[in-house]
């Protein structure tokens, strides 16, 4: 698989990698996926791309999350730079984003272990 972000997702999307007539468009929308995952815990810090040279490394993030974070990166700027045309798809497209986003948080919220309430007791 590209090691460059950019040049992934606009071969996902059907783009030639040497056309850049959209990537500001793609670049945009990756950026929209990325902070979606830091939100939900996925990224322990905001990343974004500006270029081709940000590799898939830059996220920091075991194998098995890396994985689910690239679908869910390519998912979602499909969906947002060439929506689907039919209902049908644009509810399958949306229950494959929502699913994904299920199990990356579920994952984050277990990597990060459970909250643990503090008490803080004072004497008086």
């Amino acid at each position: 698989m590209e090691s460059s972000i950019l040049i992934a997702t606009k071969e996902i999307l059907g783009l030639d990698s040497d056309d850049d007539a959209f990537d500001l468009d793609i670049v945009t929308h990756i950026n929209t996926s990325l902070s979606v995952l830091f939100q939900m815990g996925v990224l322990l810090e905001p990343k974004s791309i500006q270029d081709m040279a940000a590799k898939w490394d830059l996220l920091a993030l075991e194998p098995e999350v890396l994985n689910m974070a690239r679908s869910y990166i390519f998912l979602k700027t499909q969906f947002l730079w060439d929506p689907p045309t039919t209902s049908f798809l644009i509810k399958a497209r949306q229950d494959q984003i929502a699913e994904l986003e299920y199990r990356m948080a579920a994952y984050a919220e277990h990597a990060q272990g459970p909250l643990i309430p503090v008490v803080v007791v004072i004497d008086p």
